[in-house]
């Protein structure tokens, strides 16, 4: 006949073997809860991912007519080819810009090829210098120049030069160019112009 301590051991080793049983799954997740945990992930990515699509798009469609060039509060859409003053602006320019309000026109490109467009568009006698005062000024000195308001774009860096829209000329079409900073008679290379201009 066991003793008692045999008898003991046997109860123990019979609850702890069924203990053992019902606890075996203890630390792993069970399969419901483990289907849950990814199904959140997959949500989390898709919601990422959209949340990035609609901030691309509404980034495009918030520029006016959904073009790029426009700033704020602009009231008509310019082409794709502007022509400002009645001259195209020179063909590749970079950073164009342009702020439309009443029937006035404002435009901001660099380009290495200002002095033509001055010319073509009728701001600059062929025969003149760039800068005759007879034509232009020459701004307040600093840095920094800003653009009209509501011009979008980077500032104009100085020292800059001001075709008057009124000037000896009488085009109607006010330009302001950077002129450079160790030459009088030159442009900065390449120049950023602002153009201003009744529309058509």
């Amino acid at each position: 006949m066991p003793d008692a301590k045999e008898a003991g051991d046997g109860v123990t080793s019979h609850e702890a073997g069924h203990g053992a049983g019902r606890y075996s799954g203890v630390g792993s997740p069970r399969p419901g809860r483990r289907r849950l945990t990814c199904l959140a992930v997959v949500v989390a990515v898709l919601a990422a991912g959209a949340g990035g699509l609609v901030w691309l798009f509404q980034s495009h469609l918030s520029q006016p007519f959904g073009d790029d060039r426009a700033c704020d509060g602009s009231d008509t859409k310019l082409p794709e080819a502007i022509s400002a003053g009645g001259a195209p602006i020179p063909a590749g320019a970079s950073d164009v810009h342009y702020y439309t309000r009443n029937g006035n026109a404002e435009v901001t490109f660099v380009s290495g090829e200002v002095e033509d467009y001055l010319h073509r568009a009728g701001v600059l006698p062929d025969d003149a210098l760039p800068f005759d005062a007879k034509y232009g000024t020459k701004a307040e000195a600093g840095e920094e120049i800003a653009l009209p308001d509501g011009l979008c774009g980077s500032p104009l860096r100085g020292p800059v030069w001001v075709y008057d829209a009124t000037s000896a000329t009488g085009s109607g079409v006010g330009v302001m160019v950077e002129r450079s900073p160790v030459d009088n008679e030159s442009f900065r290379l390449p120049t950023r112009a602002v153009v201003t201009y009744r529309l058509p």
